[in-house]
């Protein structure tokens, strides 16, 4: 039987060494080296033989292969730089849809990320956890005079300015040389909140290997992440063990500091959350969110007692760290001031202080904490900092030079750091806002920073964006007839959805109140009044949430408590046949947490392997005509890519796009998706069993089945006819 992979064309290859094993090796890579197009090759199955390890050890017969099935077991070919540039010919032709109408940077020069010395960077938090532990590290914390410093730039400063779109391409660039310049921050706040469904949603990225990865190139400074709590890194409420489970896995990749809050300060829905970092062994900064005007006259429930009560019920909950986060940018001088002061007399914990500079005040909000005698603060990289972001690092660093608190960070430093992400930023030009300056009127809509900008694109896409003034005064409105809500993700999504749909259906106050208006409320909204977010201090309003629930109970207990546990090993069979993959513990947590969005991006990585390893430039606007980049796919394997130049438009709807590959040419063909409807031959779609592919182009000449036929695997549909 001549089998399918019988071609008259033969090469001889001929691999020698001074051993048996360097000489397989040798042959191994030639075999591999090999690029042969337009025909099928047995070199797979020369690569399996080669490799056996019967074949190695000289232990075989002339019966080998007959007796050794497994020889045929081919596993899939990576062949990255093929979907590399089957990607990069598809944003040429068809454009990225995440740039699709937005401002183009044009041609910039690449960021050059500064270089780090030679040698291992010195020991620094990491090493510190590791020898103290959580409450050591804690009691660490507490007996330092210096301010500790916390660096967002890799996670809150590009969520709240640049609609976390930054890619892991740009943050790696500057990790080494972190390492070692700025080897005394007390963390790196890299990971989690929006980052993680963004990384693989719009950027095509595994979070999980976004996190190795920094880990490997700041092995000294302690990983720190956002975590939802009983909303783990979603907008909903999960099963206990879906949360325990995503906490261990998040720790075992590198996570050293789990920053836990929930978004309606109830402690209740945090406590799982938080028994799971405990047992991790990991610090676990357990949040107060703040909202509010505490030196209000009357700063009605949200008042220091409040607060004061909330930072107690924690520190028996078992935090190692207390955190401030102050979302909105709320939390003005001489609050912080009060806050602080109190939260250090009524409590044994370090206390860590989070905010943004929406009004414009954060450096002095910053300052007044370190007065009172805050332990840690979250700043920002100069070029990365402001408006919706944390305040400067600079500035707050300059301010404290030479004093007792001075964090000992070299000006020089941030300077250089500062240089490169304005590089960087400027690379990233579709997702900035239009926001030119400070806005005070955070304080009347008490907007959280990560979502002023996210907002403001949503509002864009609506056709709303004249409109915005508006927006902000509806989300004031709505957080009234809500019943004076903490605002932060989710419940934060909740208002803006509401905000937004008011205002697009010209909807007022008195029309959401009125209960003989029938209203289609956002999904969001009746998820918040069911209780299914959690319980609001003080409750819902009554007559609204009847109105929302339309004669549904709301939950009065905690979600997670009444959650049947999820089927961990169902989940993980489900999540494999929409990879078409076996899937490691990380990637089942990131199924757990979106299914649909985790489906989505292993099928783009299944087309066009690792993106991330892209220029940002290139990965959102292509190549431009002769410019060649140098694309490092893995240590010692680099890429060197050339576009040339992009064919006319086929009967079938394709176009081939020229590459210069490593210096060869190579190329790859794209279906234009603006070609006329209906043009070439329909495709088989993978994510229907039912349909089966072709297996080569060709024309049938027979059909061996009729409908109604009952069939097995291994039987004859048709012949394909195809000539080579």
């Amino acid at each position: 039987m001549i089998t399918p992979f019988y071609d008259s064309l033969l090469e001889k290859v001929t691999a020698w060494a001074p051993t048996a094993e360097e000489a397989i090796d040798r042959m191994d890579r030639a075999l591999r080296e090999f690029r042969v197009r337009g025909v099928a090759t047995n070199l797979i199955f020369l690569e399996e033989l080669i490799g056996h390890p019967k074949f190695r050890a000289a232990d075989y017969t002339t019966r080998f292969i007959d007796d050794t099935p497994e020889l045929f077991d081919f596993p899939p070919r990576r062949d990255r730089a093929t979907r590399l540039l089957t990607f990069i010919g598809d944003v040429l032709v068809n454009g990225n849809p995440e740039v699709a109408g937005r401002a183009a940077p044009g041609e910039l020069p690449p960021p050059q990320a500064p270089r780090p010395p030679v040698g291992d960077p010195p020991d620094g938090s990491k090493q510190l956890l590791d020898k103290l532990g959580p409450e050591g590290f804690a009691k660490w914390m507490l007996d330092r005079n210096e301010l500790l410093v916390t660096d967002t730039t890799m996670r809150d400063a590009h969520q709240s300015l640049l609609a976390t779109r930054m890619r892991s391409h740009d943050i790696l660039a500057a990790a080494p040389w972190y390492a070692h310049a700025f080897a005394n921050l007390l963390s790196l706040e890299s990971w989690g909140g929006a980052t993680f469904d963004v990384a693989m949603r719009f950027l095509n990225e595994d979070p999980w290997e976004r996190l190795a990865r920094l880990c490997e190139r700041t092995p000294n400074l302690l990983q720190q992440m956002l975590l939802r709590g009983a909303n783990g890194v979603g907008y909903k409420n999960y099963p206990d063990n879906v949360v325990r489970f995503f906490v261990q896995q998040s720790a075992e990749a590198g996570i050293d500091l789990f920053r836990v809050f929930d978004s309606l300060n109830w402690v209740e829905n945090m406590r799982v959350a938080m028994d799971a970092v405990l047992e991790s062994g990991k610090l676990l900064e357990a949040a107060i969110c703040y909202t509010g005007d505490l030196t209000a006259p009357d700063p009605g429930k949200y008042d220091l007692k409040y607060y004061v009560e909330m930072a107690k019920e924690l520190e028996k909950a078992g935090a190692h760290i207390l955190a401030i986060k102050d979302m909105g940018g709320l939390c003005r001088p001489a609050a912080a001031r009060l806050l602080v002061s109190n939260l250090k007399q009524e409590t044994g914990l370090p206390i860590h202080f989070h905010t943004h500079d929406t009004g414009g005040v954060a450096v002095s909000s910053v300052l007044a904490a370190v007065e009172a005698g805050v332990d840690a603060v979250d700043l920002a990289v100069d070029a990365m900092a402001g408006f919706t972001s944390q305040p400067s690092m600079g500035a707050v660093v300059a301010s404290l030079a030479g004093g007792e608190r001075d964090p000992g960070i070299a000006m020089e430093t941030i300077h250089e750091a500062s240089h490169y992400w304005e590089e960087v930023r400027r690379h990233y030009l579709a997702f900035e806002s239009d926001i030119r300056a400070g806005s005070s009127d955070v304080f009347e809509h008490g907007m959280p920073g990560g979502q002023y900008t996210n907002l403001r694109e949503q509002a864009r896409s609506m056709g709303l964006e004249k409109q915005w003034p508006k927006v902000t005064r509806t989300y004031a409105e709505v957080n009234r007839l809500f019943g004076d809500i903490v605002k932060v993700t989710p419940t934060s999504k909740v208002v803006g959805d509401m905000a937004l749909s008011m205002v697009a259906g010209g909807l007022t106050s008195a029309d959401v109140e009125n209960p003989a208006k029938d209203i289609a409320f956002p999904e969001s909204v009746i998820e918040l009044f069911s209780g299914n977010i959690g319980q609001l201090v003080g409750g819902f309003p009554e007559a609204l949430q009847r109105k929302i629930l339309k004669g549904s109970k709301p939950l009065k207990v905690r979600p997670g408590s009444i959650m049947e546990p999820a089927d961990l090993e169902a989940e993980r069979t489900e999540a494999e046949k929409k990879a078409r993959r076996h899937i490691s513990d990380r990637e089942l947590a990131s199924w757990l947490m979106y299914p649909a969005v985790f489906a989505d991006y292993a099928k783009h990585r299944r087309m066009y392997s690792d993106t991330s390893v892209l220029p940002t430039d290139v990965y959102f606007c292509g190549l431009v005509p002769g410019q060649e980049i140098a694309i490092d796919i893995e240590q010692g394997k680099t890429l060197f890519i050339r576009w040339q130049a992009t064919g006319e438009l086929d009967e079938d709807g394709n176009r081939t796009i020229f590459f210069e590959l490593n210096g060869h040419p190579r190329t790859v063909k794209v279906r234009d998706k603006s070609a006329a409807a209906g043009a070439g031959h329909r495709k088989a779609d993978e994510a229907d069993p039912g349909q089966i592919g072709a297996p080569m182009p060709g024309m049938i000449i027979s059909v061996s089945v009729k409908p109604g036929d009952k069939v097995a695997s291994g039987d004859r549909l048709f012949v394909i006819e195809a000539m080579k």
